[in-house]
């Protein structure tokens, strides 16, 4: 397989991907902390190719990436006064919220009743995000290998094995998203990133 790379900014690049996406394919692109690889939310053949590209268990959920807190209801089977909270201190930016999922998202996301939920904050994301709705977004290198900060890095490792990569230069943050499970009442912080604790707790105060 020959994998197009595309300059995020380029008008093509939009429409380009709503091509492979919508043929079940899989896509690379920039998000604000490392380079992620998407398929459609709703696409059961489009996830099964991401476990694929990258050689990764089954057994590992895959999360999504929104274009924005409104799009939670298309995803989420329930949201909480909390995530509601952390959603508009927080969105865009480096915080995956664990919520219950709805029963309509493909089983092959995840072997549990929850979904891992983001909006990035970086510009190319957020353009793919509006055209093409809810993606599956997995980070963009081989299960195992390091994250890919920048084009080059996910070609180094997935070139060849997906369609697509926009090139939207470095990713900013070079740190995989804070993540914290709304999905029970206690929040519990699954995976330290960006946000802190303190600073997680601090909103939810507020």
């Amino acid at each position: 397989m020959n994998t197009q790379r595309i300059d995020a900014t380029d008008p093509v690049a939009i429409p380009a991907a709503l091509n492979v996406l919508a043929a079940g394919g899989a896509v690379a692109f920039p998000t604000d902390t490392v380079y992620g690889l998407g398929a459609l939310a709703f696409d059961p053949a489009g996830i099964a190719r991401l476990y694929a590209v990258k050689d990764r268990a089954q057994t590992k959920a895959i999360a999504l990436l929104l274009g924005g807190a409104g799009d939670l209801p298309q995803v989420a089977a329930a949201v909480s006064p909390a995530a509601q909270r952390l959603a508009e201190r927080f969105w865009p930016g480096p915080l995956t919220l664990v919520l219950p999922r709805r029963s309509e998202l493909p089983a092959e996301l995840s072997p549990n009743d929850t979904i891992g939920l983001r909006v990035p904050d970086h510009p190319a994301a957020l353009a793919l995000l509006a055209a093409a709705g809810p993606l599956a977004v997995t980070s963009a290198n081989l299960s195992g290998g390091a994250d890919t900060l920048d084009a080059d890095a996910v070609l180094a490792q997935l070139g060849g094995r997906i369609e697509l990569v926009l090139d939207g230069g470095p990713a900013p943050g070079g740190q995989p998203s804070t993540v914290v499970d709304l999905s029970e009442p206690a929040p519990r912080i699954l995976r330290p990133g960006p946000l802190s604790e303190a600073e997680i707790l601090a909103a939810l105060e507020a």
